[in-house]
């Protein structure tokens, strides 16, 4: 299993699928052909030391190519354009935001620059053993929760400095996200109760927005960016979303990753958080599950994944903490 980001809820920036059936929506093709050649060229000219190690193509999300180089490292590289400046930004601030995290993140050891071979940052980070919690959860939801609540406690205790990146697709108010839910509630209708998602929709919308300061945010906390090792949760990646902006979107995970015990024990771990933030966060849990379903007919541990998260949410109307 490879390691360091594949981002398949990064399907937004390509372009939403067109209405009516559900579309086969395949990753976008890559901006810039990437093969072991142009990785072993990287690293013999930024990591000399590196570049005699074995290199194994691990896959393609729909952002960035993965390789495993040798055992302990993972070399990551854009697959298109728009995800460059985000990795830059991951380059210059997830070192500075990771010392505050109980559980390692993939901080880069090398950040890779834009030069003749290559237009665009790439980094080498460290592989963490394990697999995906989409692929194999945790043994125990409840510490699962509790461990996880404490890591975004962590992450959020402090508002990003003012020179923070923000994010168009993650931590803004949730009415940018509106256009997206109501097409895609409407094309996937008889797969959903829309009445009741379109209620709990509202019911986030009309919650108050958060005010700055806002703190550092992961951006998108589902089953496939937490590594499981020996049935415990053990590291979080993909951190391509790292911005300042609402917590909100990350105490999606409330639903998004738990069931009703680990969903309490998580909300006990984050602390006290006032109400229409965690009904904000229902919002974002609801878009991000309503977009798994209707935007990843190609991934169908994500479509499965849609789908428990918008039940979560519909069937568990009582707001953590509360």
């Amino acid at each position: 299993m490879w390691r360091g980001g594949s981002c398949e809820t990064h399907h937004t920036r390509g372009g939403t699928a067109k209405e009516g059936a559900i579309p086969a929506n395949p990753i976008p093709a890559a901006e810039i052909e990437v093969d072991d050649d142009l990785v072993r060229g990287l690293l013999r000219d930024r990591a000399p030391h590196l570049a005699g190690l074995r290199l194994a193509r691990q896959g393609d999300g729909w952002d960035n190519v993965i390789y495993r180089l040798g055992d302990d490292l993972v070399v990551r590289l854009p697959r298109r354009g728009v995800v460059a400046d985000a990795l830059a930004h991951e380059q210059r601030w997830l070192p500075v935001v990771a010392g505050r995290l109980p559980l390692p993140v993939p901080v880069p050891l090398l950040a890779g620059r834009p030069g003749p071979r290559f237009p665009w940052p790439w980094s080498i980070c460290p592989w963490f053993p394990g697999r995906s919690a989409l692929e194999t959860p945790p043994d125990d939801d409840g510490a699962t929760g509790a461990l996880l609540g404490a890591f975004v406690a962590a992450l959020h205790r402090d508002a990003a400095p003012p020179d923070a990146p923000v994010s168009p697709f993650r931590g803004g108010p949730l009415a940018d996200r509106a256009p997206a839910v109501d097409e895609r509630v409407t094309r996937m209708a008889a797969e959903l109760d829309e009445v009741a998602v379109r209620a709990a929709w509202a019911e986030a919308l009309a919650a108050p927005r958060r005010e700055p300061p806002v703190p550092w945010i992961h951006g998108d906390l589902h089953l496939a960016n937490l590594i499981v090792d020996g049935g415990r949760l053990v590291a979080v990646i993909d951190w391509i979303d790292l911005c300042a902006g609402d917590p909100a979107t990350d105490l999606a995970a409330a639903w998004g990753v738990f069931g009703p015990r680990g969903r309490v024990e998580f909300a006990a771990a984050v602390g006290p958080v006032d109400e229409a933030t965690w009904t904000r966060a229902r919002g974002w849990a609801l878009y991000f599950g309503v977009t798994y379903l209707a935007e990843a007919a190609d991934r169908p541990a994500f479509r499965r994944l849609g789908a428990r998260v918008v039940a979560e949410v519909l069937r568990d109307r009582e707001l953590p903490g509360a």
